[in-house]
């Protein structure tokens, strides 16, 4: 790892500090989890690699529904709803 200085203003530094806490993890890595959230966020990553990423989760997750290819409207509306 590189080590790297930023300046925080003092509302940042106590948000990040009570995430850290709530989280029970390192400021540092709350930090670290928001750069790379940045990194996977942005709009010039490639059409190939956006399709890879997508590619790579399927079949991860289940809802355990054998209908939601025919109903996805009704469960997208209902997760809304709640």
């Amino acid at each position: 790892m590189i080590r790297t200085q930023i300046q925080l203003t003092d509302e940042q530094a106590r948000a990040i500090k009570k995430i850290a806490a709530a989280k029970g993890v390192s400021v540092a890595e709350v930090i670290r989890r928001a750069v790379e959230g940045v990194i996977r966020s942005d709009t010039r990553m490639g059409t190939e690699e956006r399709q890879k990423r997508a590619l790579d989760i399927v079949g991860k997750f289940g809802s355990g529904k054998r209908d939601v290819s025919k109903r996805h409207d009704a469960y997208l509306t209902d997760a809304y709803d709640k």
